[in-house]
């Protein structure tokens, strides 16, 4: 090995060791972009497809978006609005946009543990309460909790509604019963008598 490798390599050594440390002591001059999570948060871009929302006042229970989520994540149950009395009447009403409800959502689920955030479920939402949020943090123990309950009706007011939808849907099936037997049973006009043929009149010969 001659003299000039020797020295070749002692330089390249020396090259290396101050690139290394050139590195090293810019971490000194740049700013840090370690966020202090979690007093310190990222800021999300415009339009972040984030966890679901459902402004539960608005919904009508169309079950648009469960028909629209393509991992069946959504979770709605429904009954039509009875007419009998002492029946939880403040789920009902009209939403902000005018819209009358006429359906009692005994259950809107969401389990966000199937949810792939693809935004499909909000745009076919007539009152638009179906929304994303921008909140991100969903960590929990349990699978169990990823799942939102937003219907506010309690057991007994559900048990209440469905029992009072079953019984008017009996009477008016009997009633359509009744109806349909009366019809049967009423006595049929009797069928016009024919007319007698009338005979053609027989030509006078001529005077």
């Amino acid at each position: 090995m001659g003299i000039t490798t020797y020295v070749s390599d002692i330089l390249e050594g020396l090259s290396s060791v101050w690139d290394a440390m050139v590195v090293g002591l810019q971490g000194y001059t740049d700013k840090p972009c370690t966020l202090e999570y979690p007093d310190e948060k990222v800021r999300l871009p415009a339009r972040s497809r984030m966890q679901l929302f459902n402004r539960f006042e608005d919904c009508i229970g169309c079950s648009m978006c469960a028909m629209a989520c393509p991992v069946d994540c959504i979770y709605i149950d429904t009954v039509k609005a009875p007419k009998a009395d002492a029946m939880p009447e403040k789920y009902l009403g009209k939403t902000k946009d005018g819209k009358e409800k006429k359906l009692y959502v005994t259950k809107f689920d969401i389990d966000m543990a199937k949810c792939c955030y693809c935004n499909l479920c909000t745009f076919p939402c007539p009152t638009e309460c179906l929304t994303m949020t921008p909140r991100f943090e969903a960590s929990v123990m349990n699978r169990n909790d990823l799942v939102y309950h937003f219907s506010p009706m309690t057991k007994d007011e559900v048990e209440r509604v469905n029992k009072a939808a079953e019984i008017e849907k009996h009477a008016a099936e009997a009633a359509k019963v009744a109806a349909a037997a009366a019809k049967a049973a009423a006595p049929k006009p009797a069928a016009p008598a024919p007319a007698a043929p009338v005979t053609p009149a027989t030509p006078e010969p001529p005077k």
